[in-house]
């Protein structure tokens, strides 16, 4: 059953790379989020029903190697450096080729070898991992790319020094998935322990603006989330230079999922 929705998973990431290539840049966005979802459903159903396996873990990184590692850079190339600039056969194409070619690639890479460090070190157990992921999540920067992508959905706008700003975001995002920045992985929410009155509220309205206001929310949670670790680790910088101020502990490179 797990094994279904990490297929599931597989079939996103393929379909949104295909809708890529015929232009369809918003649906192959919507993709990657429904990939994200049934990432986040099948290792909770692994537990659930106590079929977890190795076998599961490697074909979970697998697929989010092709659903958040080669369609969102493929999207990002297409939508950001190719499509829409306006530029075709000049210097400055070439350019944003290049750039965007160096960007993308490194996203790929670095999504990699982020799921490769969780493969080599799954078996090393941390308290930290029940409350942090040591770099940042390979879903997350996919989702803020396809969370940009469904926002602004024309490439159109992607001209110019927007291009360089696309491509400094993607350098931006590999690089936190290989950095040692902490991210929060909500692992020890209990929704038990949480007034389930007010849990419910939050839920459905969290629910209901993002099926009314997709674009505005999707971008607004990814964005959050994404800078929530480098301002984070910025204010612990800045509190050791406070009077009394402690140096955290540094996490260990633990059990972490992506």
């Amino acid at each position: 059953m797990p094994s279904l929705f990490t297929v599931g998973n597989i079939f996103c990431g393929y379909y949104s790379i295909i809708s890529t290539l015929q232009g369809n840049w918003d649906t192959a966005a919507v993709l990657i989020g429904i990939g994200y979802i049934l990432d986040g459903l099948d290792g909770r159903i692994a537990r659930l029903t106590q079929t977890a396996s190795d076998f599961g873990v490697q074909l979970d990184s697998i697929a989010d190697v092709v659903t958040f590692g080669a369609a969102p850079a493929i999207l990002a190339f297409k939508w950001g450096f190719s499509a829409g600039a306006g530029f075709e056969g000049s210097s400055t194409a070439a350019m944003h080729d290049h750039f965007g070619f160096l960007a993308t690639f490194a996203f790929v890479v670095c999504g990699a070898l982020r799921l490769a460090r969780f493969n080599v070190q799954t078996k090393k157990p941390s308290d930290t991992a029940k409350r942090y992921f040591v770099g940042l999540p390979i879903p997350a920067a996919a989702g803020m790319v396809a969370s940009v992508v469904h926002f602004f959905k024309t490439p159109a706008l992607m001209i110019g020094d927007a291009a360089l700003w696309w491509g400094a975001l993607l350098l931006s995002l590999a690089f936190l998935m290989i950095s040692t920045v902490r991210y929060s992985s909500f692992k020890e929410f209990d929704v038990k322990k949480a007034k389930p009155s007010l849990a419910l509220f939050i839920t459905a309205m969290l629910i209901w603006l993002i099926i009314f206001y997709s674009e505005e929310m999707l971008l607004f949670m990814a964005t959050i989330y994404c800078s929530s670790g480098p301002v984070t680790k910025l204010v612990q910088f800045i509190r050791r230079f406070l009077p009394g101020g402690v140096t955290p502990p540094e996490p260990a490179h633990g059990n972490i999922k992506h």
